[in-house]
């Protein structure tokens, strides 16, 4: 019997150049190097997180206090020793000379702002509505949605100019879950998140992102004396069952300030280990 032939296989078929892996070709970079960054309120607690991720991450930082020079003095020490750069400000974020003063020495000193994180906050007391007087509600708004407005307004000219800036502000929870005895703070929140969205859609077409993160109870210097049961029963709600940390926040901002969120813009982004999942 005949034996037939066996036909080799066919030579393998060479990939067309489209077809090449993509991944990483068009990857945006989480780098922040040669971009200036201002936090307020970041002599401690979260805005001192935010401020070391923002710096960690290549930004020039500048550092903001209002009152305590000492402790905001000690964070700076921190900072350079950690090798970042940036420098100390001094400013009341809720007075507008303040504001314009705070925003011009920043640019004498490290250069035109590009990435703006509104942190700064004053005490936060939860009473009753029959307890709050009309004062500390107004103290609420001028933080959250005065300072947002005074501060944004006196970085854009320059955003605007090179079509790139960040606006980050850092709300909280408490409008989502609508915690009681706190209508004030609440209701602050509220505005500012209504405030970021509507910002969003206004600078969106000058490649300005907007966005809000809204962290949950993260303890930090001023819980300390916080009741212990209070804590405790915090805790067993969340669905992570650990508390979050300060660095938890900090990495969400840097990586809204970076190109690689350069298509988020209006979010709110809760950083809470999921107690607002709806």
């Amino acid at each position: 019997m005949k034996k037939t032939a066996r036909k080799s296989a066919p030579p393998a078929r060479k990939r067309p150049a489209s077809a090449k892996p993509t991944i990483g070709k068009n990857a945006r970079s989480t780098s922040l190097l040669g971009k200036v960054a201002l936090v307020t309120g970041s002599s401690k607690g979260l805005g001192k997180a935010m401020a070391f991720a923002l710096g960690q991450a290549g930004a020039v930082v500048a550092l903001n206090y209002a009152n305590n020079k000492a402790d905001a003095g000690k964070t700076l020490a921190e900072f350079r020793a950690a090798g970042l750069q940036g420098g100390l400000f001094c400013g009341d974020v809720s007075d507008q000379d303040s504001v314009e003063r705070l925003v011009a020495d920043v640019k004498r000193q490290l250069g035109p702002i590009d990435i703006l994180v509104v942190n700064a906050t004053p005490a936060q007391p939860q009473k009753p509505i029959e307890l709050y007087d009309w004062a500390f509600h107004q103290q609420m708004l001028d933080f959250f949605v005065k300072s947002p407005f005074l501060l944004t307004r006196a970085v854009l000219p320059h955003m605007k100019q090179q079509r790139w800036g960040r606006i980050v502000n850092i709300g909280s929870e408490v409008f989502r879950r609508g915690v009681p005895n706190f209508s004030a703070y609440v209701a602050a929140k509220g505005a500012q998140t209504g405030w970021t969205r509507s910002m969003a859609n206004e600078l969106a077409p000058w490649q300005i992102t907007v966005n809000i993160v809204s962290p949950g109870w993260i303890p930090v210097e001023r819980h300390a004396n916080d009741p212990q049961e209070q804590k405790d029963a915090y805790l067993a709600l969340i669905p992570m069952r650990r508390w979050g940390v300060p660095t938890d926040v900090g990495g969400v901002v840097a990586f809204l300030a970076s190109d690689a969120a350069s298509f988020i813009t209006g979010q709110d982004i809760a950083v809470n280990g999921g107690m607002t999942v709806t």
